[in-house]
């Protein structure tokens, strides 16, 4: 399983990337594999405020519908639009062209209270 050091994760299986002032969120491997072939990603529009922990979007695959959680609080500034005609770009890359948002945070130290790659791997132990 990818679990790519440089990145915070969530107990829902959501990744986010520190990008300058902005993170990058996305789901992770294990939550696309679980998901299976995903068809649609519905996301809000730029300026959209969300707040941590809450609902921002979901995500539509073969096996089901999963609500997507904003790790962080603060305002969307970019959505990733190759998602509306690629959504499988989710499975074929989930921590690179499958990002879904990035967020402006409110408070940057709320990301270094997320799960560590060490504390995410063994979270993924413990569903094995």
């Amino acid at each position: 399983m990818n679990v790519p050091k440089d990145l915070r994760y969530t107990k829902e299986h959501e990744w986010i990337r520190s990008k300058g002032g902005d993170v990058e969120i996305g789901i992770t491997e294990y939550a696309q594999g679980e998901l299976g072939d995903v068809i649609f990603v519905d996301l809000p529009p730029v300026g959209t405020k969300v707040a941590a922990m809450k609902t921002f979007g979901s995500i539509d695959a073969v096996k089901t519908v999963s609500d997507l959680f904003a790790p962080v609080a603060g305002e969307i500034v970019a959505v990733n639009g190759s998602l509306k005609d690629n959504p499988a770009l989710v499975n074929q890359s989930p921590y690179g062209q499958g990002w879904m948002v990035r967020i402006r945070v409110e408070n940057p130290s709320d990301v270094n209270a997320l799960l560590t790659s060490a504390d995410y791997e063994k979270l993924l132990g413990a569903h094995a």
